[in-house]
């Protein structure tokens, strides 16, 4: 079996790239390294059955067909990393989306599409159901990635309905886990940093806005396994678990051992203020749900995030 995974050298890209190794697959993976990093698969590098191409999927395609898996996971997928290249976002989301949904139809390949939590914008329903169409700004600044992902979805979607292609969408809520990046600017790399640094800890509004975190390896057996599920309609995959940001915040501070104070900061433009997924139709169709406690996995993040020295920032495409 042979899988292509776009994005591959990003933060959950390469954990799956791991995975996809693991369970016997032949890997190439396709990423321009604008926000990923070559350091996520350096111990991939000399395994046989992996292949890394440094490509910009919203190119001509580097690569033939005979894949009988193609995962879409190119794109920026932090705010910080986002909002610093928002043509990017929407190129990769469309132009790109579109030219590995054809590599998937000639080569006859399932594909899976990473959509994400961000399709429901500022949600209305709570726990967010795959039903729930969203409350997205459309031309808010956070709009660009919301609306290439969900361009994505429909793209994808219309693949399926036009062609018969066997898709698969995964609306992948919080993810957290070693291999991120400390300076991307999500809530779990920000605030162990800072914790870690002595720095107070950046807290934006209130703090009641709620997150639900899910470890990675969680979420990246939810991807595996819903390649292999039949039904083409989006799939949430995250933990169901909600949390305050500011009892998300004493919990590094209590992890860490860190006696930095907590400074709130002016709430984003558009940043939800409930975020938790109803997750029954993973259950239903995966035999699916996270696994791992939250202080366990944020202490795996804790001490991997204390070994790692330095951050490389992302450069523009050329």
């Amino acid at each position: 079996m042979r899988a292509l995974v776009a994005g591959g050298a990003g933060f959950i890209g390469s954990h799956l790239c791991d995975r996809l190794l693991r369970e016997g697959f032949r890997v190439v993976c396709l990423d321009n390294l604008l926000t990923g990093s070559k350091t996520n698969i350096r111990h991939l590098l000399k395994v046989p059955a992996f292949r890394f191409i440094p490509a910009d999927i919203t190119l001509k395609l580097p690569v033939r067909g005979g894949f009988d898996l193609i995962y879409n996971l190119a794109s920026p997928a932090s705010p910080r990393d986002y909002l610093a290249f928002p043509l990017e976002t929407l190129k990769v989301g469309s132009v790109g989306t579109m030219n590995l949904l054809e590599l998937a139809w000639r080569s006859k390949s399932v594909f899976v599409q990473a959509s994400t939590s961000e399709v429901y914008g500022d949600p209305k329903v709570h726990p967010q159901p795959e039903s729930y169409w969203g409350n997205v700004n459309p031309i808010g600044v956070r709009a660009v990635y919301d609306e290439a992902k969900r361009f994505s979805e429909a793209l994808a979607t219309s693949y399926h309905r036009t062609h018969g292609l066997p898709v698969r969408i995964a609306r992948i809520f919080n993810t957290y886990g070693p291999r991120m990046k400390a300076n991307d600017g999500r809530v779990v790399p920000n605030l162990i940093a800072q914790a870690l640094a002595g720095r107070p800890l950046s807290v934006y509004g209130s703090g009641r806005q709620t997150r639900s975190f899910c470890y990675v390896s969680d979420m990246v057996d939810g991807l595996f396994r819903l390649a292999g599920c039949s039904s083409a309609g989006p799939v949430n995959l995250g933990n169901p678990r909600e949390f305050t940001i500011l009892r998300f915040a004493r919990l590094v501070l209590k992890l860490t051992g860190a006696k930095s104070r907590v400074e709130h900061h002016p709430l984003p433009e558009d940043d939800p203020v409930r975020r938790r997924p109803d997750i029954a139709r993973a259950r239903h169709l995966l035999g699916w749900e996270p696994r791992v406690p939250l202080e366990e996995g944020l202490k795996l993040t804790i001490e991997w995030l204390s070994r790692k020295k330095t951050t490389r920032a992302p450069r523009r495409w050329k």
